[in-house]
């Protein structure tokens, strides 16, 4: 008699293959391929938004200068550079300069910021605007300045000299 108890364990397939089959590869493309003709899209809107958005803050804080210099009678500085808008005020008038921070409404020193930080250029980077409502190149308020202000993808912000209209 045969003691030896019969083995059912049949050898399958090999059981230490790895990888992804071609099926799997193809599956895992074409979802990928979905997701960013959907998402694509709606991520560009985003940000074509946020740049309006920061268009928006920049001709906010040139118009809050404005009323700020004529409501206190003093010197209003404004400093556009990428991403940021500061204001300053004279704290005594006659002024040629700037030396008391202006705080926005959330306590920042910034008016206007972006974190994507948005290309933008002003020319002249510092605007002087005077306690008449005037925008000048310099805190004497001797030379009017008619200033452009760049931001990327947004039409071009233009402030007047003269009377500090922006637009």
């Amino acid at each position: 008699m045969n003691t030896r108890p019969r083995c059912t364990h049949r050898p399958g397939p090999r059981a230490a293959s790895r990888g992804f089959t071609m099926m799997e590869l193809v599956v895992v493309m074409l979802a990928a391929s979905v997701l960013a003709v959907v998402a694509l899209p709606r991520l560009e809107s985003a940000l074509a938004s946020a740049d309006t958005a920061w268009r928006e803050q920049v001709i906010s804080a040139l118009r809050t200068a404005r009323a700020t210099a004529q409501g206190h009678r003093r010197l209003v500085c404004v400093t556009v550079a990428t991403g940021s808008v500061t204001l300053s005020m004279a704290s005594a008038q006659p002024a040629s300069s700037c030396d008391a921070t202006l705080r926005g409404p959330d306590g920042d020193a910034r008016w206007a910021w972006s974190s994507r930080a948005p290309a933008t250029a002003a020319s002249p980077a510092t605007l002087y605007v005077q306690s008449d409502g005037r925008v000048t190149s310099d805190g004497a308020g001797n030379t009017p300045v008619n200033a452009v202000i760049t931001v990327s993808g947004q039409t071009a912000i233009s402030v007047t000299g003269d009377t500090g209209h922006v637009e």
